[in-house]
């Protein structure tokens, strides 16, 4: 594996000669922070040897580098699901190239189903922890040493610094911000009514299909990370109803100059 990690790294490097230190990954509807970005140079994920190709039909797959906020950048515009098909190490290939690729701080946003009966939707939730409930671990097998230890601590999943300075930055802003656990599953089904409960019941805010093995690799490479996500419709009871993935991507649009706000900010002052 290590050898194929090499192989794209060595193919992107003689495709820019960008050096990112911020790392980026769009979840579904939030593309749109590429916007801000002085692009430099694209990658489409279909060029680079060994990378997946997303398959779903709003995560466009370009590897995209530039300026963002003064810092060199790397993001992700389209990332890889467990429901796609893929395995956890092909969910976080991207993530471990981005570490060989000299990325020092990794950003993640998602859009998730929220069971908190506080949220409404378009909420804006920063993460400060997760429950790992896929079937597995992108970390399981032999360890790479050369990545990290074979039992990576997870106290802090996600940067305390970087959450404080995100609120700050909402705050700033009048931006309404929520803060909580987010539980990862497989999907591509939403959850039923039970299912909502129980993601409720055993501690989480919120509930989506990715993030957690990205967050798992990075933080086995001590790479600080910072989640954001949107609350696109909710699982509390009483609020439940039929939704659409267009549905979905409507309110992650329409909340998204938020988030590229507060992220855009955050890239700045880290």
């Amino acid at each position: 594996m290590l050898e194929q990690f090499n192989e794209s790294v060595a193919f992107i490097q003689s495709k820019t000669q960008v050096k990112p230190t911020i790392g980026i990954i769009l979840g579904t509807g939030l593309g749109g922070l590429v916007k801000e970005i002085e692009v430099i140079d694209e990658i489409s994920y279909s060029d680079i040897p060994h990378f997946p190709v997303s398959t779903v039909e709003s995560h466009s797959g370009k590897l995209i580098f530039g300026k963002l906020g003064g810092k060199h950048v790397v993001a992700m515009q389209g990332r890889f699901h467990y429901y796609e098909g893929y395995d956890f190490k092909q969910v976080t290939y991207p993530v471990r190239v981005m570490k060989l690729l000299g990325i020092e701080r990794l950003l993640v946003s998602n859009a998730s189903g929220g069971v908190n009966p506080d949220f409404i939707v378009g909420e804006i939730m920063i993460l400060n922890d997760h429950i790992n409930f896929f079937p597995g671990n992108p970390l399981i097998g032999k360890n790479i040493d050369e990545f990290g230890p074979r039992f990576p601590d997870m106290s802090e999943p996600y940067d305390p610094e970087m959450i404080l300075l995100a609120k700050t930055i909402a705050n700033e802003n009048d931006i309404r911000i929520a803060e909580g656990t987010y539980l990862g599953l497989t999907g591509p089904t939403l959850e039923t009514p039970a299912e909502y409960r129980f993601v409720r019941i055993i501690g989480a805010d919120a509930v989506g299909m990715s993030t957690v093995p990205e967050v798992l690799a990075a933080r086995h490479m001590e790479i600080p990370v910072f989640a954001i996500s949107i609350i696109t419709d909710l699982g509390v009871p009483g609020k439940i109803k039929k939704v659409s993935l267009e549905e979905v991507i409507e309110v992650a649009s329409r909340q998204e100059p938020k988030m590229t706000l507060i992220l855009k900010e955050l890239i700045s002052r880290i």
